[in-house]
């Protein structure tokens, strides 16, 4: 590796490093939507989540941590969660059928009951799928988390909660979704292996 892209290297783990220890200042939140998501889930509720291209890969693999396993040494009954992005035939019929802006929409529709909590990850938070779902869960008083990046964008004032990492590099701001999707899973976990 040149000197060069050891230099780049060393940034991008300072800013990833930093950006990081900025979550911190999320405690409070973070704490709140623990509570919440082991309160609606207790009361047969469900996980479900939202997001377009990278973002779409973490709601899978976040809705996948609860289905099956989260943590090896950790067996318990799996937990119910699920993406909104269903499947290639659902997203390609509702695009087509009616507009890629409602892939979620419909999904939350047929799908979302009142103790769900819905959980939309989006590094802009200006979507037009995730406001419109944004809007149909506060319309079905479904609980709302935002997972967003930069300011927030349009999403921040239609979610109840929003997580917003201060970044308006992508790359960081979906590795810090990750590791707080992963984060607040596990604190929820823990509290229904101690109940």
């Amino acid at each position: 590796m040149s000197k060069n892209q050891n230099l780049q290297l060393q940034k991008q783990i300072e800013d990833n490093v930093n950006i990081h220890l900025s979550l911190i200042n999320m405690s409070k939140d973070i704490n709140l939507i623990t509570d919440i998501i082991f309160k609606k889930l207790k009361k047969g509720g469900k996980l479900l989540f939202c997001g377009n291209g990278g973002s779409a890969a973490d709601a899978q693999h976040l809705s996948a941590e609860y289905l099956v396993r989260l943590r090896p040494q950790v067996n318990r009954v799996p937990l119910p969660a699920l993406t909104l992005a269903q499947d290639t035939s659902t997203l390609t019929a509702c695009g087509n059928d009616y507009s890629f802006d409602d892939i979620f929409l419909r999904s939350l529709q047929a799908l979302g009951k009142n103790n769900d909590v819905l959980i939309c990850i989006s590094t802009s938070g200006n979507s037009k799928n995730i406001l419109k779902v944004l809007k149909e869960a506060k319309k079905k008083k479904i609980f709302s988390i935002g997972f967003l990046g930069n300011n927030g964008g349009k999403a921040k004032n239609l979610c109840d909660k929003a997580l917003i990492v201060k970044s308006n590099i992508t790359a960081r701001i979906q590795e810090c979704h990750i590791f707080l999707g992963h984060f607040i899973l596990e604190m929820v976990e823990n509290k229904i292996i101690k109940n």
